[in-house]
């Protein structure tokens, strides 16, 4: 049978929608209008009562919710490709909903609980007034590359193209993904220091790369040279470096950076450098690897506004290589998000021309945070490790009993009601890190005190 489909209008055989003009006689474009109209009107009407009907359809009792709860669903396994397979909820995911449950103070995830500088807000709120809401130009704002390129002259002495070696991108994260998409074929060894952040693995893995690690190890986390220098070998495609270092709060130092560049140097591999807390440096001078002798050449480094300004969710981010390796970034840059927030990206370029004041006091306040922690935490009883860098500390939690790092952060948001991040998942290999959690200090000053006075009250030796 033929289905016959006719228009909602009455419209005679050949007959045209024929202009309307004031004072003719109703023509069939007029009659169409007003019988539209009408039906619209009626349609109106009928969606509200169906939409009340249905409301009230929608209240169950609770036997019928409890019936229907029995009842085997038949949707499929959940699908996955296989270079995803081994990866659940992120920690930081399962944690934060842990935190909520159960009213913790949240000491996990690195988002500060304060907001950022005025000045930056104001900045993105007038690009919005004055219109600049359209897509962006893919590799960036033209006066954010300049102010990024600008930073890096004063901050490394070296001198970088705006228009060819920086690319914008959706935070550090993108800019991650996007150098190992861009970068990396499958089956490229490269080499990372564990622990190490978890979007790392994923993102090597998407890449379909070999994945070597090194592990750090406390009390100061130091590179084991000999083992790097074994690791490297004629398939080594690129070494993926943080520094400071998430989440040991170590710094590289130059001697460290020189191994690693003679190495890089020697069989030819590339350097990811990780940057995002550079400006948070406490106790040591930041280096950033690019500016040793052979470096740059053969380096992407990737930053962010996120951490430095308080703005974690505007999604930030730069990465800055020589035009032989941004070619390949800006490759998978263009075909994972094309372009990042655009009023962001003008408020971003005005942060970054900001007075070295801001950073003086950004890591004063931060002092200040990390000795309220610290202090606690060796008055709670657990063995504290240096942190150089970042607004994160590492510690041992062996001292309170629990037989891993997981079980002990389980117990500490649901007994004591603070949050931790466990670290054995930073590793390849998690039993290297299952006397370790991570804590964060990018609080305010009475949360912070809140949760060590949590923990005295509650936490005991065993």
């Amino acid at each position: 049978m033929q289905l016959q489909v006719h228009p909602p209008w009455n419209l005679r055989r050949n007959e045209t929608l024929s202009p309307f003009r004031f004072g003719s006689s109703p023509t069939p474009l007029l009659t169409f209008l007003r019988r539209l109209t009408k039906s619209d009107s009626k349609r109106r009407i009928s969606i509200k009562y169906h939409s009340t009907m249905a409301t009230a359809s929608n209240v169950q009792t609770e036997t019928d919710k409890k019936a229907e709860s029995t009842q085997k669903t038949n949707y499929p396994p959940v699908q996955v490709a296989k270079r995803l397979e081994k990866f659940k909820t992120t920690i930081f995911t399962q944690m934060s909903m842990l935190a909520i449950k159960h009213g913790a103070i949240n000491l996990g995830q690195g988002f500060p609980n304060f907001d950022g500088p005025d000045f930056v807000k104001e900045a993105a709120i007038r690009a919005i007034r004055e219109g600049k809401n359209q897509y962006a130009r893919g590799y960036g704002v033209p006066d954010l590359n300049s102010a990024v390129a600008a930073r890096f002259r004063k901050d490394t002495g070296l001198e970088v193209d705006p228009e060819k070696e920086v690319t914008v991108t959706s935070g550090c994260t993108e800019a991650i993904a996007a150098s190992m998409l861009g970068l990396i074929n499958p089956g490229d060894e490269v080499v990372v220091f564990a622990p190490f952040y978890d979007s790392y693995e994923a993102t090597l893995s998407m890449a379909g790369a070999k994945m070597k690690s090194i592990t750090l190890r406390p009390p100061d986390f130091s590179i084991p040279i000999n083992e790097l220098k074994s690791a490297i070998s004629k398939n080594t495609r690129a070494i993926l470096m943080n520094t400071p270092h998430n989440p040991t709060g170590k710094m590289f130092s130059r001697e460290e950076l020189n191994v690693i560049a003679f190495l890089c140097i020697e069989n030819d591999v590339l350097v990811f450098s990780d940057e995002v807390y550079d400006k948070l440096a406490f106790e040591a001078e930041h280096i950033s690897i690019a500016s040793l002798p052979g470096m740059y050449e053969r380096t992407v480094t990737m930053n962010s506004l996120g951490k430095t300004y308080s703005l974690t969710g505007w999604k930030i981010g730069w990465a800055i290589a020589p035009p032989h390796l941004t070619w390949g970034v800006r490759q998978a840059h263009s075909y994972l998000t094309f372009a990042t927030s655009t009023p962001m990206q003008w408020a971003a370029a005005e942060a970054l021309q900001t007075s070295d004041s801001y950073y003086e006091e950004l890591k004063r306040d931060y002092m200040v945070k990390k000795a309220i922690l610290v202090e606690g935490l060796k008055a709670v009883g657990f063995i504290v490790y240096p942190s150089s860098g970042t607004y994160f500390v590492v510690v041992d939690h062996t001292p309170f009993g629990l037989e891993n790092d997981v079980a002990f952060c389980e117990y500490l948001i649901k007994e004591v009601g603070v949050v931790a991040i466990p670290t054995s998942v930073f590793y390849l290999n998690p039993e290297d890190g299952k006397n370790l959690v991570r804590f964060t200090f990018c609080k305010d000053e009475q949360t912070l005190r809140d949760a060590v006075d949590r923990m005295k009250e509650k936490l005991r030796r065993r």
